[in-house]
């Protein structure tokens, strides 16, 4: 697990845990650039792993080649920059007037333009050290950095996100549907994506969804973007896209916050690991306190734009763990599943080239993931779709080759980016915040 470190490692750990079947995960190695913060993710799988049989071993190191060989699973959820990288794209990009989240709009280039360089490296090693391996991305922002991984992996480098996965089983829930059994008809890219039906036994339901006002007001996506917004769609979005579809309130709601996301996260997670210098911290329940407020507190300024109110119960456990176990389970034992995955296009959505990492529906087996092939997207979906793609390769040619044009180039393309000027700007002011950005030239 290369950032083996970061906060969320233990909800997978928890997942492989849970895991007793015949061929599961016997060795967990984290790696880490940090040994404080590889000490203190040790501590709290230790105590998950108390009192349970033949728990996965758990080694540590900060040798990322050590780490990799061997590996028959590489999971990457790495932060380059850590959290105080993020919160400085979230502020130089409010001082400029447009978005800073993490994955979309200029925070997002930021991030990418960061990320990319370490995450083709990475790929390097594994071609190298696991040629056999499996890579499991969990970095953000997925879709790029699964793009940037498979010019070296090919189609052995897979992203996961747990919003698709969430989203789907929220709209089976409303409409009194096993999440299990129903099939998700979504595609997109990372963060970027539309539900168009959901259908239980042959049968499309999400038109019942879309008739009825008060369902459709009833759970998340409802609140946060509104029926009559659904309705006009036809479809229900991703979350993500309310940074798109209601940016001037979501920057507003984020300029009047006293903390942005980013901030408030680096605030919460240093008072953490802190608490586990302390050699008699109960690690696992300083860990799970925090993880409850992280998980209440996540788009609080998009539900607070949208007078949306608070998340409900069961969206407060995350998810994306339980994306990753079931991916390895599909590709070691050959247990045939389907999930919504970040893979190469190779033909589903025919305005993108083959090579483009998208979002979709996949039949997962012992050979990877097989995209499904579905219906093209609405216009108003493919030109954002075509857009924000065509951004992404303007951040891979700048990581490619330094230039700073193409850095400008893909955030002045970007959607949520209304200005040459203000992109000229945004390099400007990543490139003196971020030193990891001083290869721009």
């Amino acid at each position: 697990m290369l950032g083996g470190g970061g906060f969320r490692v233990p909800l997978v750990y928890g997942a492989l845990l849970a895991d007793r079947a015949e061929g599961r995960v016997t060795h967990v190695v984290l790696h880490d650039l940090d040994a404080a913060r590889l000490s203190a993710v040790s501590r709290v799988l230790a105590e998950q792993a108390a009192g349970t049989p033949d728990a996965p071993e758990v080694t540590a190191t900060t040798d990322l080649d050590e780490a990799l060989r061997g590996a028959d699973f590489v999971f990457c959820a790495i932060r380059v920059g850590g959290l105080e990288g993020r919160a400085d794209d979230e502020r130089v990009a409010l001082a400029e007037g447009v978005l800073g989240q993490e994955t979309v709009g200029a925070g997002g280039i930021a991030y990418g333009l960061r990320t990319v360089p370490v995450a083709v490296d990475i790929a390097r090693r594994v071609a190298r050290l696991a040629p056999d391996a499996w890579v499991i991305n969990f970095t953000n922002p997925a879709g790029l950095v699964t793009e940037a991984m498979s010019g070296h992996l090919g189609d052995r480098v897979i992203g996961i996100c747990d919003s698709p996965v969430g989203l789907g089983r929220r709209i089976a829930r409303v409409l009194g549907a096993d999440p299990d059994r129903a099939w998700i008809d979504y595609v997109g890219l990372n963060h970027l994506g539309w539900v168009r039906g959901l259908r239980v036994e042959g049968r499309d339901e999400l038109p019942r969804l879309l008739a009825d006002p008060a369902l459709l007001g009833s759970f998340e996506e409802g609140r946060l973007f509104g029926p009559e917004w659904l309705r006009s769609l036809g479809a229900i979005p991703n979350e993500y896209l309310h940074y798109y579809y209601f940016n001037r309130e979501t920057v507003r709601a984020y300029q009047e916050a006293d903390r942005t996301r980013g901030a408030f996260l680096r605030d919460q997670q240093a008072r953490f690991y802190d608490e586990m210098r302390r050699p008699d911290a109960p690690a696992l329940a300083a860990w799970d306190r925090t993880r409850a407020e992280r998980e209440a507190t996540y788009m609080a300024e998009n539900r607070e734009a949208a007078g949306a109110g608070e998340r409900e119960a069961d969206d407060l456990s995350g998810g994306y763990e339980k994306v990753a176990l079931a991916l390895m389970r599909a590709v070691a034992r050959d247990e045939r599943t389907t999930l919504i995955l970040n893979i190469r296009n190779r033909g589903t959505l025919s305005v993108l080239d083959a090579d483009a990492v998208i979002e979709a529906p996949c039949l997962v087996d012992a050979n990877g993931a097989h995209p499904v092939a579905v219906d093209p997207l609405p216009g108003h979906a493919t030109g954002l779709v075509c857009a924000v793609k065509a951004v992404d390769r303007e951040i891979l040619a700048a990581a490619g080759s330094g230039s700073r044009a193409a850095a400008v180039r893909a955030f002045a393309l970007h959607p949520l980016v209304d200005s040459v000027n203000v992109a000229r700007r945004l390099v400007d002011g990543y490139t003196a915040a971020h030193p990891g950005l001083a290869y721009l030239r």
